[in-house]
């Protein structure tokens, strides 16, 4: 009999997964990651994080605890504190640091659930490690193809693009060819505590937090000037780092006499005068680019391709496919051109690329332009 060790994070999706799993055959046992402390976890003055007792980590872990055994599976639980605080938390900072967003699931996803937590799962005597992702692989001719979900909507294959063949090849995903629907329905019908449970938001193992203190522990904000493109000053903002190009929520910009009263928008950061630029409308158009540089590319395929390709890309999660086509730069970097020109396309974020329904690997998206021109991003 095979063995499965799943990542049990209390949440229905892997509650679902390890039920599926015993029912398929395999013998399971959860593995519970705990990737964050707080009272370990400070900036380098030894500020602590003021925000701990927002964060659901130890209740997710005692739901992992009541499924498993309601399951009647061991349950393991290990620290990935140091690993999560140096391959992720610290690329947080350092591209926050550069005023970019980044999306720190990508590199949890990579360094820890399919590194780290592969890593004690051999120790286990795992034959496989299974997830509660919604994606789903497919084997053959010496090659492991990630596919998208079967819930469109909930496809998490945006967060994957980082993996490697090597990580993917002994990996199940349980719930991957279900909809949301259908697992809270097996969850519900198999008296899983976790079925009604709320999805988790928030930054990856660090929860749902007031952001801008969060990040204010780690990184001193500095207040600048608002204006708009023909710099006019509209305002104050808190810092360049708090803000992401298509922002309009949190501006702090009310009625104003000099404008009417359609709604404001990130379009630009100019970093060495510390000014936010904003703009009014959701298609204001320096919001648009049609080219971007996408850099840390990882291509799944085994093969990649020559010259250009044209395929789809996902600029953020769940945006609906834009075609583009690819040409390299060089091993590591990719020119991403979409003629049809796309929404706040930002840097820090990932450029996800596919064919149909196969994940082809992504990168991080470094410089944007329209028409050759580099956007102030």
């Amino acid at each position: 009999m095979a063995k499965v060790i799943i990542g049990l994070s209390g949440g229905v999706d892997s509650s679902v997964s390890a039920f599926l799993l015993q029912q398929q055959g395999y013998e399971v046992e959860g593995l519970y990651m705990r990737n964050w402390d707080s009272a370990l976890n400070h900036d380098l003055l030894g500020n602590p994080d003021v925000n701990d007792l927002v964060c659901p980590q130890e209740q997710d872990y005692l739901d992992a605890v009541a499924v498993a055994t309601h399951l009647g599976i061991k349950l393991h639980r290990h620290d990935f504190i140091t690993e999560y605080w140096d391959d992720v938390f610290k690329f947080f900072i350092a591209e926050y640091r550069k005023y970019r967003t980044p999306n720190p699931d990508i590199l949890c996803n990579k360094y820890i659930k399919f590194n780290a937590f592969s890593k004690v799962a051999n120790m286990l005597g795992a034959d496989y490690i299974a997830m509660g992702h919604y994606a789903n692989t497919r084997y053959e001719n010496g090659e492991t193809w990630l596919l998208r979900g079967t819930d469109h909507d909930k496809d998490q294959t945006y967060f994957l693009c980082q993996l490697t063949q090597e990580q993917l090849r002994n990996v199940i995903f349980p719930v991957g060819m279900l909809t949301k629907s259908e697992v809270r329905a097996i969850a519900t019908k198999n008296n899983l505590i976790t079925a009604n449970k709320k999805n988790s938001t928030g930054i990856c193992f660090i929860g749902e937090r007031r952001f801008h203190q969060f990040l204010s522990n780690y990184l001193p904000a500095s207040p600048g000037l608002m204006k708009d493109t023909e710099g006019k000053i509209i305002g104050n903002h808190d810092g360049l780092m708090y803000y992401t190009i298509g922002q309009r929520k949190g501006l702090g910009i009310g009625g104003h006499k000099d404008f009417d009263n359609a709604p404001w928008f990130v379009v630009g950061k100019d970093i060495i005068n510390n000014i936010l630029t904003v703009g009014q409308g959701f298609h204001h158009p320096d919001l648009y680019s049609n080219s971007c540089l996408v850099e840390e590319v990882n291509w799944i395929p085994n093969t990649p391709f020559s010259d250009n390709l044209d395929c789809t890309a996902k600029f953020r999660y769940r945006q609906i496919d834009v075609p583009v086509t690819l040409s390299w730069i060089d091993k590591h970097r990719i020119k991403v051109q979409y003629p049809n020109t796309v929404r706040a396309v930002t840097p820090g974020q990932a450029a996800v690329f596919y064919q149909g329904p196969i994940c082809l690997g992504g990168g991080t998206i470094d410089q944007v332009f329209m028409n050759e021109k580099k956007r102030n991003y």
